[in-house]
């Protein structure tokens, strides 16, 4: 038996301490559960809030303003600062929420929150589609 979804992630209802809109990016930690991501190349980097989750984990658990659902895997948009090329690795910036393209070269993959699936070409904010959990 196969199970499919119009949508392309899965995802879990986290306690959030403030109401993140979708693409947001966050890390474990805050007054609640997850908070957003502050800093550039936080390795708690946790997941991204999720649009519309093909799989819907804790479910019960809340609201989408108190308890958002966080994608942990798949396909999601993501908001992100500067260019970015189809395939660049994303690490949070100091934009809060926000993901950048990791331009260094270190092997730590603690702070990639995913990958590029499209590319950006202003330097400017945007979203694109990701691919949350992929190093």
């Amino acid at each position: 038996m196969a199970t499919s979804a119009e949508y392309a992630d899965l995802a879990e209802r986290y306690e959030a301490d403030a109401e993140y809109e979708a693409g947001t990016v966050v890390r474990l930690g805050g007054d609640k559960e997850i908070t957003q991501t502050t800093e550039e190349a936080d390795a708690n980097v946790f997941g991204i809030i999720s649009s519309a989750p093909g799989f819907e984990m804790n479910a019960g658990a809340g609201t989408d303003e108190t308890h958002p659902f966080v994608a942990l895997a798949g396909r999601v948009p993501c908001k992100v600062i500067g260019k970015v090329v189809k395939g660049d690795r994303l690490i949070s910036s100091n934009t809060p929420g926000t993901a950048i393209a990791n331009t260094g070269d270190s092997p730590d993959y603690r702070p990639i929150i995913g990958r590029a699936l499209e590319s950006k070409d202003t330097e400017d904010a945007g979203t694109i589609e990701v691919v949350v959990g992929a190093k």
